[in-house]
């Protein structure tokens, strides 16, 4: 489980095609500070698998489905992206709950900057849209982040200057695209009710 938090702006150093997958090498030293293969480290919002470490670098195997749903099958070498380690038991929840299981993608439609802050609007997928509401959570590229406006196909938020700074979302240009996860909590309420309604009937 992640929190989205991000640790730090990585890059990718390394692309491999291996036909209905890829194999990453990215390069980061806060996140391989004591990795080990088999770790999990969340890139741009996706969760990986630590498959080689060296150095301040760390390989990750994405299959077909992941570069399918997600941002990753855009990136190249000397991309930036956006690294997060799993929280650890008994730390402080900073974010919200991130699982790091991208639900699909959007693009950025526009920057409105501001003397203190900026705000983005993002599209959104209709299959989504139900689960953002205004001031609720979202994961964009792996970032936490509260909805200022839930639209009809798109959403905004609005990022301080330290977000601008520290995460991809300070590159982000009009038709990028970003991974977006939604809140499992909503998911979850979701399902719960269908199950009521039907044992209902």
């Amino acid at each position: 489980m992640f929190t989205g938090i991000v640790e730090e702006l990585g890059e990718v150093t390394a692309v491999e095609n291996l036909g209905d997958a890829a194999r990453f090498r990215l390069r980061g030293p806060v996140v391989t500070d004591g990795a080990k293969h088999g770790d999990s480290i969340a890139v741009n919002g996706v969760c990986l698998t630590v498959v080689e470490h060296e150095g301040d670098e760390f390989t990750a195997d994405v299959m077909a489905e992941t570069l399918n749903r997600s941002s990753l099958g855009a990136l190249g070498i000397g991309s930036r992206v956006n690294l997060e380690r799993p929280t650890a038991v008994g730390a402080r929840l900073g974010g919200h709950i991130v699982q790091g299981h991208v639900d699909g993608t959007g693009a950025v439609l526009e920057r409105r900057p501001s003397e203190n802050w900026e705000i983005i609007k993002i599209s959104l997928p209709a299959d989504l849209a139900r689960y953002v509401v205004e001031k609720g959570s979202i994961t964009v590229d792996g970032i936490s982040l509260t909805v200022v406006e839930a639209g009809s196909g798109h959403f905004t938020v609005s990022l301080i200057p330290t977000t601008l700074a520290l995460t991809t979302l300070g590159l982000k240009q009009p038709g990028d695209p970003v991974n977006l996860e939604v809140d499992i909590v909503a998911k979850y309420v979701e399902r719960l009710l269908a199950s009521t309604r039907g044992a209902a009937q």
